[in-house]
């Protein structure tokens, strides 16, 4: 297959190209920055500009599947006026925009994934989240909403669409861990707030698979949950990488420190998710690290060998 990648150097992206190219998948990488895509495992480079319009019509010719993958990181800087609005645009928009080059051409790609979050979900407590359940209050909630209404835009094309809610996804390359990993081992970190929400992670191999999944199987429609079976607590994913790194974590950071340091951004740290991947594993997904513990010891053993 012919598979084009928007946002193909995010951490996300780059492990998809390899696992895609590594079966002998043919390759396009959208980017902003063709420099950066030089080290990926693409057999093209186009350059993209998400916000700007659709891709060059180029790199959409006789493409099979489409993964969107481009948008703001979430917890790249406090939150403002300005970093909500490139947020949103980053997303919304360049989906938009993406979605009117797919349309355009003919033949058109029979599948198109594209990214959404878990925070479609919104500050939900206890309650068990599966793919058919309304999206929540707040601004990501909203985001997500209108991002994967645009993706939706694609089945009026007759294109197949599944929207991917990406959980927090754990690698020593980037990401969530890698910010974490130095508090923890110098044994100054801790739960947030009171710890009980719930943390639904997934190891990048798996949301790597689940993206290779959904442009293979013909049956997979929708929204997907893209997080592990094995869900865990704020709490409880705290102590589980202080025992795999054999550092003690005593320091919890409460509730409105974290709201005096990040504002509206705490939220996201804050909100209980707890997100199952129904649709991925009734469509025959098979979880390579379903449970945290051995995903830990996966991830940590990587970075040591490295």
């Amino acid at each position: 297959m012919k598979i084009l990648i928007a946002g193909a150097t995010g951490l996300i992206g780059a492990r998809v190209c390899l696992m895609l190219a590594s079966e002998g998948h043919r390759i396009v990488a959208l980017s902003r920055s063709p420099k950066k895509a030089i080290d990926l495992a693409a057999d093209e480079t186009h350059k993209w500009e998400p916000e700007a319009g659709p891709p060059p019509i180029e790199s959409l010719k006789e493409v099979d599947a489409i993964i969107h993958l481009a948008g703001e990181p979430v917890v790249a800087r406090r939150w403002g006026d300005a970093q909500k609005k490139r947020i949103r645009d980053s997303r919304v928009i360049s989906t938009r925009n993406l979605v009117e080059g797919i349309s355009s051409i003919e033949p058109r790609p029979s599948v198109f994934v594209c990214a959404s979050a878990v925070g479609f979900y919104g500050d939900r407590g206890d309650e068990r989240l599966d793919e058919g359940l309304p999206s929540g209050q707040g601004f990501l909630s909203d985001v997500c909403r209108e991002w994967e209404a645009e993706a939706a835009r694609a089945a009026e094309a007759s294109i197949r669409t599944v929207q991917v809610r990406t959980g927090v996804v754990l690698s020593t390359e980037g990401g969530a861990l890698k910010r974490m990993l130095p508090a923890f081992k110098s044994g100054i970190a801790g739960r947030l707030g009171d710890g009980r929400q719930w943390f639904p992670w997934i190891h990048l191999a798996d949301i790597a698979g689940i993206f290779r999944h959904a442009i293979l199987t013909p049956s997979l429609e929708g929204p997907v949950n893209g997080v592990a079976p094995g869900i865990v607590t704020n709490a409880g994913f705290t102590g589980e990488l202080a025992r795999a790194l054999h550092r003690p974590a005593f320091l919890p950071v409460p509730a409105f420190a974290l709201r005096l340091l990040m504002g509206e951004m705490a939220d996201v740290l804050l909100a209980s998710q707890r997100a199952m991947p129904k649709a991925a594993l009734e469509s025959g997904y098979s979880f390579e690290y379903p449970n945290l513990t051995p995903a830990l010891e996966n991830l940590l053993a990587e970075k040591k060998a490295g």
